[in-house]
């Protein structure tokens, strides 16, 4: 069983920059790929970005290339995001998500991500 908790979420405006905290309960941290989520309101769940357990590769969704860089931590079972050039449509709750299967992909769909995190509220003013 994994326990996620985020944090670093917060009211910013157009252009500022945040860090999302995402820490893990247990003792495999580093076998877990982990991905962050967001879900605005009215709309789907969506894939914003995973770092592998393997390798420390990355997958990113389009929308955040070049703006959001997340990174892992396995010495404090800890994932980052960090968020630059935000805009009013990153406004979300976002959600840490945690991948036991060791699988040799970074997976970018919700199901198949075992664990997640109650979320944290990210808010973008224009």
């Amino acid at each position: 069983q994994v326990q996620l908790v985020e944090s670093g979420g917060g009211l910013v405006q157009a252009g500022d920059s945040l860090r999302l905290s995402c820490s893990a309960s247990g003792r495999i941290f580093s076998s877990y790929t982990m991905g962050w989520f967001r879900q605005a309101p009215g709309k789907e769940r969506e894939f914003v970005v995973a770092i592998s357990w393997r390798s420390g590769s990355t997958l990113y969704a389009d929308s955040v290339k070049g703006r959001f860089t997340i990174s892992r931590d396995n010495a404090k079972n800890t994932v980052y995001l960090q968020m630059n050039s935000l805009k009013p449509e990153d406004t979300a709750v976002y959600y840490c998500a945690a991948d036991g299967s060791k699988a040799f992909i970074i997976h970018n769909w919700a199901p198949a991500y075992h664990y997640w995190g109650r979320g944290t509220q990210v808010t973008v003013s224009s």
